[in-house]
């Protein structure tokens, strides 16, 4: 019986289905393209392996076709019966993850993890800033994650993908200098892992380092194909460094050609917050708003994201109504994500509410009512979801509502409560 690259036994009597398989999740473990057409070759060399029929649904979902992530989901299902019981057990956790089951989802992951620690293609759906763990509304879902990774890391030795995962889970608890060699070691490694340079520009922006972290997207992102699933969140990364070292052209650049409504390649979760985000920092910032821009991605949001379900999605659907000035709307939006709460299905609880109502605050230029709103849920913001880096979208808000709302006394406890590393705050007012 064949084996993947961890070493588990894969149920197919076909090497080249095997090898197909191992390639497809290479790639996505690596965020580059290809990966659905290598999972298509293994069905192809055997239809009845049952875990390429998982992992095709899994590069479906990613690349935002639900459709086809229920076909192949359904076929997997159905030629479940007599795998082993690795298998089986990996195909259990994926039916519930690919069918929006989180909660079940990430119930099942421990003792999964704890039998099969080297099942990297179900570890990975968990671990990342918006993966199972940092979507659980968990207030310490950092330190809960490095807890988690430090005990799997012996099972894992030096192998690359887990080394950048881990250092990225360790950059996030404020644990650089751990985190740094970790990554570093990966990408020597194997230096076209995209997730390792992401997680290395997080390192450098965590650190404040914003010149290494855009010298080293500059020259490592040519090299990335545009149809790689972080292309457009990695020019997103190096956009905000040219904003924060002032470089507004360079910032706008990156945003028409690679991470705006009408250029970003990446999940339709990523084009939303990436748009998003980066036009409420450049606005920040001091430059002036792009109402052409605002405009499509309100659009986008209303059409791909109707409904609220996923905290950190939903902190940007909320922005993009609140510039939009449409009051009914939100309230209509945070009302229904109240009403998630209320039944228990809502992880991150009364944090969105209050940040919605912030940032409606602040488009209406009632900058004191949006510090009022903001300020005492910012040490919770966590609980939303997303990357620290991403999070800074809350903080720099309310820093920038203070200073509209003309109160300098209040401006240095919040830059003193801000955590240590990150030295460029981006805020016109505070330079």
């Amino acid at each position: 019986m064949p084996r993947d690259r961890y070493g588990q036994h894969l149920s197919t009597g076909s090497a080249a289905a095997a090898a197909a398989y191992d390639a497809g999740n290479d790639l996505l473990l690596t965020h580059w393209p290809g990966a659905a057409e290598a999972f298509d070759r293994a069905i192809a060399a055997d239809p009845g392996f049952a875990l390429a029929h998982a992992a095709r649904a899994h590069a479906a979902l990613r690349e935002g076709d639900a459709a086809a992530a229920k076909r192949s989901l359904a076929t997997a299902e159905a030629l479940s019966p007599g795998l082993p019981e690795r298998e089986a057990r990996h195909l259990r956790y994926f039916s519930l993850f690919l069918t929006g089951q989180a909660e079940a989802a990430l119930a099942a992951l421990p003792g999964h993890v704890a039998a099969y620690p080297r099942d990297a293609t179900v570890l990975v759906t968990a671990i990342t800033p918006n993966g199972l763990i940092g979507s659980s509304g968990r207030a310490d879902r950092h330190e809960y994650l490095v807890g988690l990774m430090d005990g799997l890391a012996p099972h894992y030795g030096d192998d690359w993908w887990f080394g950048a995962m881990h250092g990225m889970a360790l950059s996030e608890a404020g644990q650089g200098a751990a985190a740094r060699p970790r990554i570093e070691r990966s990408l020597a490694a194997r230096p076209d892992n995209a997730w390792g340079a992401h997680a290395l520009a997080h390192v450098c922006y965590e650190a404040g380092e914003t010149d290494a972290g855009r010298r080293f997207l500059r020259g490592w992102l040519p090299g990335y194909p545009a149809a790689g699933s972080l292309h457009g969140h990695l020019a997103w990364h190096l956009a905000l460094g040219e904003i924060e070292a002032g470089d507004a052209e360079a910032a706008w650049r990156l945003f028409a050609e690679a991470c705006g409504p009408a250029s970003h390649t990446g999940p339709s979760r990523l084009k939303l917050t990436d748009a998003v985000s980066f036009l409420w920092r450049w606005e920040l910032a001091g430059n002036p708003r792009d109402a052409e821009g605002w405009q499509a991605i309100h659009r986008f949001a209303r059409a791909t994201f109707p409904k609220p379900g996923m905290a950190f999605a939903d902190l940007h659907v909320a922005l993009a109504e609140a510039v939009a000035g449409d009051g009914a709307a939100l309230e209509a939006w945070v009302a229904q994500a109240e009403a998630l709460e209320r039944a228990g299905r809502y992880p991150s609880g009364a944090v969105l509410p209050a940040l919605a109502a912030g940032f409606s605050a602040f488009a209406r230029q009632d900058y004191a009512g949006a510090v009022e709103a903001i300020a005492p849920v910012v040490a919770e913001r966590d609980r939303i979801g997303g990357s620290r880096a991403q999070m800074d979208l809350v903080e720099f808000t309310l820093l920038r509502a203070a200073v509209e709302a003309g109160r300098p006394e209040a401006l240095p406890g919040l830059l003193a409560a801000r955590r240590p590393g990150p030295a460029p705050v981006p805020v016109a007012g505070l330079r």
